[in-house]
């Protein structure tokens, strides 16, 4: 069986020039977000004590679903792009504690472009400073990804608006319907 190559991550992220929000262009689905999402979004804050503040975003049935959570170094002295993201779940009553990876493979030198995964190449995102992408720049990222070793076919892209949602356009899911449904793949 061959060995897939060791992953690239970023080194020397401008991590204040990261901060601000990401719009999902394409992801492999994962029971973490609804099937049927759209306008999918990440918003990053640097928090004072230099940890990530997390606000995941998407839209499905015209209701807002949201889960937010912090993000830090894996490694303080390293100069590697490695985070882990910590969330607490259910999103309506948050008392569990999950932990992931979040590795940026690829930021394009404006930061206007990402590719983001994680050790096992279970989990892949595209993201965008804008909702929309041209195909060129898309073909690009999804590249990036190949080089990664990760398999797109199971790359889906994700609906996005011309005129993206704002928080207050829409009801939120306060019940957590969507995690509950993502949980069984709805």
């Amino acid at each position: 069986m061959a060995q897939k190559k060791a992953m690239e991550v970023v080194k020397g992220l401008d991590l204040e020039r990261y901060m601000g929000r990401w719009y999902e262009i394409a992801s492999f689905p994962s029971r973490f977000q609804p099937k049927n999402g759209e306008d999918t979004r990440a918003t990053y804050a640097l928090n004072p004590d230099g940890t990530v503040h997390v606000l995941n975003e998407t839209w499905n049935g015209g209701k807002r679903g949201f889960i937010q959570g912090s993000a830090y170094k894996a490694d303080p002295k390293s100069d590697e792009a490695k985070f882990k993201v910590k969330f607490y779940v259910p999103p309506f009553l948050p008392i569990i504690p999950v932990t992931g990876d979040y590795w940026v493979l690829y930021i394009d030198p404006d930061y206007q472009h990402a590719v983001i995964g994680q050790p096992s190449r279970s989990y892949l995102w595209i993201l965008s400073r804008t909702a929309q992408l041209d195909e060129e720049t898309y073909k690009r990222l999804v590249e990036k990804a190949v080089e990664q070793g990760y398999d797109v076919s199971k790359l889906h892209k994700t609906p996005q608006s011309d005129t993206p949602p704002e928080i207050d356009s829409a009801p939120d899911d306060t019940k957590g319907v969507w995690w509950f449904q993502s949980l069984f793949g709805k």
